[in-house]
């Protein structure tokens, strides 16, 4: 999409069209911070991001990030009200298109409010400074002698005046540079509890996702794909389809037949009447073909690539007073976004393309479609809509490749949308991996030496070779075997780390035992070495690290309490600390998990409803999917496929959960995903503190039919 076009949206949706105040920004963008002020009738198309003031008071800004529950609409306008001084209610955020001058115009990595935490502040307080310049002028006082409130300014004598009634005098005026920011100790919005914005449109059903968007003249289409990972297309047959009613198309590309309609109902009948046949190569994988190659590769010296090694852990295992080894195992798992995947496409006669859905990464699909069509991207528009969960999902452009080609080929604009089974039984999976760890105890139970060894399925590097205690040892070894599969992977929420972390928690606390020590003091012990006298590379603050722990501790009375088995867990990814305790009743008969408690440290907490509902959030996922998550494969295709068979966490099974947060006043950094990883170990270290029984493969259900019981 071009900038012009992004400009008259804005001013659309702003309600600018009677004049107003609109200052242009770079803000999102990959330059050094600027401004410009202007009116509405002549915003520079050099600039890519917009704030505007309406005469009636109201603030419009852009958001380049799609929304998919990450609650940036809402705490966007929160970071600009705080330091513009406005009411939160007076800002509206408006979702940007995509466009070449946005610099991150993606949802992942729990990077948003990172991103733009510092340049959203400078616009508010650029905004802020230049009221106070047009007052000024208006006063003819010094603008120093001015304070803001309420989206006011004040001058002597109690005298005031809107932004908005100033709003023709400030548009004529040059942008303040280098204007202050406020201190954490001002913030009168910024850390309180704010609904979100989205919430009543929610609530009633409003149209908001990909999957309720309607063009005039729009289709339908759904893809059958080969039902097994490595099944090829050898024929079909759409005679008896294409005479059934609604159905206007059946078009093949890419291993895949497309039949396209006037609704979802009739292409669903028709899929049953389409005749093809799949030819098998003889490769097809199977989980039980899996477990062996997992063996062969952990037991083979050879197989591994080191991607990190201090000191000699060779020597210091053969030196070892005690040697504590263990292995852990997860399967594939989908990623079950509540919101149907779908995309639509309009591949136009003039050469022209239309692209509109739920799209973590709308730059990537509009360079894939614009590889796959031969057609400029200049030419490709995308329509960005709000996301209903994707959890790396819709970091794939998979779909909306498929909805472009089939388009082209229908010669229709179409809106192509998967079943759950599509989704489930084709789509892209968490990897399979399994871990080999062993550490090295000296005589005085100190740590002496740590090895992981991981093996994953289509995974790339499935070890994360700087995590804790990386750089807390001073003999340590990672290594890491990707095993190529036919089986299509992808980012899953927290990729590799929501399991890692479940896997080196576990093994910590099994070491902590070996070592007759409490597995907390265990911990931090660690950090004082890696505080101390790091060994190597150090990629966390252990400090912070340890402040988290304590919280946490501190807030479950760790170890205090006599009535409940309590596990531990503590896990750094994309810049946020969170530690878990776990608490489990001690009864045998019937053992329960009864609580979660968090403590986060994701510097300053923006909206602390928002935050603490990415807590609870991410806490049910992680319990849900070690408990009971699994995708297995027999002859390349999924045993499981739709939520009769692919089991995952109930209402009545999500314990009571407390979120607390570090309050250390660090900037912003991402909560979508680091409070999942720690979760599995949590729970696996409670149950093993309650029955002595130690958890190695999830789900937890399956290894142990027992320990359903425990949730």
């Amino acid at each position: 999409m071009n900038n012009n076009h992004t400009r008259r949206d804005f001013l659309k949706s702003a309600s600018l069209a009677s004049g107003g105040l609109l200052l242009s920004f770079n803000w999102l963008g990959k330059e050094a911070f600027a401004a410009k002020v202007s009116d509405a009738s002549a915003i520079p198309v050099e600039f890519n991001a917009y704030l505007s003031i309406a005469p009636n008071g109201k603030i419009s800004i852009f958001s380049p990030n799609p929304e998919i529950g990450q609650g940036i609409k809402t705490a966007f306008p929160l970071i600009v009200a705080e330091e513009l001084d406005v009411d939160f209610n007076d800002v509206q955020v408006l979702q940007a298109d995509l466009s070449d001058k946005f610099e991150r115009q993606l949802t992942g990595g729990s990077g948003a409010i990172k991103h733009s935490w510092d340049r959203l502040r400078m616009a508010g307080a650029t905004a802020r400074e230049l009221m106070k310049m047009a007052a000024a002028q208006k006063w003819n006082v010094s603008a120093d002698k001015l304070t803001t409130k309420d989206g006011k300014v004040w001058g002597p004598n109690n005298t005031s005046i809107t932004y908005g009634e100033l709003v023709d005098t400030a548009k004529t005026m040059q942008a303040p540079e280098n204007v202050a920011l406020r201190p954490q100790s001002d913030y009168t919005l910024i850390g309180g509890w704010h609904k979100g914005v989205d919430n009543p449109n929610v609530l009633v059903g409003k149209r908001l996702f990909g999957i309720d968007l309607k063009k005039d003249g729009m289709f339908h289409a759904q893809i059958q794909r080969p039902p097994a990972f490595g099944l090829k297309l050898k024929s079909y047959d759409a005679t008896e389809v294409l005479t059934m009613p609604g159905i206007v198309d059946v078009v093949s590309f890419d291993n895949k037949v497309a039949v396209v309609g006037e609704s979802t109902w009739q292409i669903m009948q028709a899929r049953k009447k389409l005749k093809i046949e799949w030819e098998d190569p003889g490769n097809l994988e199977s989980t039980h073909e899996h477990d062996e190659m997992f063996k062969k590769l952990l037991n083979d010296p050879k197989s591994g690539e080191t991607k990190r090694k201090d000191g000699d852990p060779e020597s210091a295992f053969k030196n070892a007073a005690k040697i504590v080894e263990a292995e852990y195992q997860c399967p594939f798992l989908p990623h079950s976004p509540m919101e149907p995947m779908n995309f639509y496409a309009n591949v136009k006669a003039d050469g022209t393309v239309e692209l509109a859905g739920p799209s973590q990464t709308p730059g990537r699909a509009r360079a894939s479609v614009s590889k796959i069509l031969d057609i400029p991207q200049e030419k490709i528009s995308v329509e960005l809509t709000k996301m209903g969960g994707g959890f790396g999902r819709r970091l794939d452009d998979g779909y909306a490749i498929e909805a472009a080609q089939v388009s082209k080929l229908s010669k229709r604009p179409v809106k192509v949308t998967w079943l759950k089974e599509d989704d489930i039984g084709g789509g892209y999976y968490r990897p399979a991996v399994r871990y080999r760890f062993r550490a090295a105890l000296d005589a005085q139970g100190q740590m002496i030496g740590y090895h992981l060894k991981g093996v994953g399925i289509n995974a790339g590097n499935c070890t994360r070779e700087d995590n804790f205690p990386a750089a807390a040892v001073d003999n340590y070894w990672v290594e890491n075997v990707n095993q190529e599969s036919h089986i299509t992977t992808g980012p899953w929420r927290a990729p590799i780390t929501n399991f890692l972390a479940y896997a080196e928690n576990a093994f910590l606390d099994e070491v902590a035992q070996a070592a007759g020590k409490d597995t907390v003091a265990f911990r931090l012990e660690l950090f004082d070495r890696a505080l101390s006298n790091p060994v190597g590379k150090l990629t966390y603050e252990p400090d912070r690290f340890a402040a988290t722990i304590k919280l946490a501790a501190e807030k479950a009375k760790w170890g205090k309490k006599k009535s409940v088995a309590q596990g531990f867990s503590a896990y750094f990814s994309h810049n946020s600390y969170v530690a878990q305790v776990a608490e489990m009743s001690k009864d045998r008969k019937k053992p329960q998990l009864l609580k979660v408690i968090a403590a986060t440290d994701c510097g300053i907490v923006i909206n602390q409803s928002g935050a603490q509902n990415q807590i609870y959030g991410a806490v049910t996922d992680g319990i849900g999917h070690a408990m009971y998550g699994k995708l297995t494969f027999k002859n390349g295709e999924p045993e499981e496929k739709n939520y009769d068979k692919y089991r995952l966490i109930r209402m009545k099974e999500v314990p009571e959960v407390e979120a607390y947060f570090v309050d250390n006043g660090k900037s912003p950094t991402g909560l979508g995903e680091p409070a999942l990883p720690p979760t599995g170990g949590a729970i696996a270290n409670a149950i093993a503190a309650a029955t002595g029984k130690r958890l190695y493969s999830q789900p937890f259900n399956l290894e142990d039919i027992e320990v359903e019981q425990y949730l």
